[in-house]
């Protein structure tokens, strides 16, 4: 009984250059540098660590005052929540990355452009798998 051999053919992967990927991954470092900045800011806004508090104004203005203060810390503990998540899928691309699989879109396995992951260095979708993904959660819900 003759024996098949089983041929395993190797796929060739696209990917970006070493170089190219040390570009991104120093985009990268420097946009999670200012989200991190930005953080701070926003936790010492919400914590009331920044110095610019009501202590020092008229008692009959301090009522209008703590309502407005706290829509504001509202407000940035929501944008703190939106940059940490930032700073968390930025991560997740410094990983792609020392993996060398940055740049590759998770849908159709074809290289992201490099104009998008300049704007969205964070992206896994290329535009028009993102587009699709969009169309399919609308008629979805």
């Amino acid at each position: 009984m003759p024996t098949k051999k089983l041929i395993v053919e190797e796929k060739e992967y696209k990917r970006y250059s070493d170089e190219e990927l040390q570009e991104f991954k120093e985009l990268i470092l420097q946009k999670m540098e200012k989200a991190r900045q930005d953080m701070k800011l926003f936790v010492d806004a919400v914590s009331g660590n920044n110095g610019n508090d009501i202590a020092d104004t008229s008692p009959s203005f301090k009522l209008l005052e703590e309502g407005q203060q706290t829509l504001f810390k509202e407000e940035n503990g929501r944008l703190a929540v939106r940059l940490e998540k930032y700073i968390k899928n930025l991560e997740a691309a410094l990983v792609r990355i020392e993996n060398k699989t940055y740049g590759v879109c998770r849908e159709t396995g074809e290289l992201i452009p490099k104009e998008r992951l300049r704007s969205v260095p964070h992206a896994t979708l290329s535009y028009d798998a993102k587009i699709n993904e969009k169309k399919r959660k609308y008629i979805k819900d």
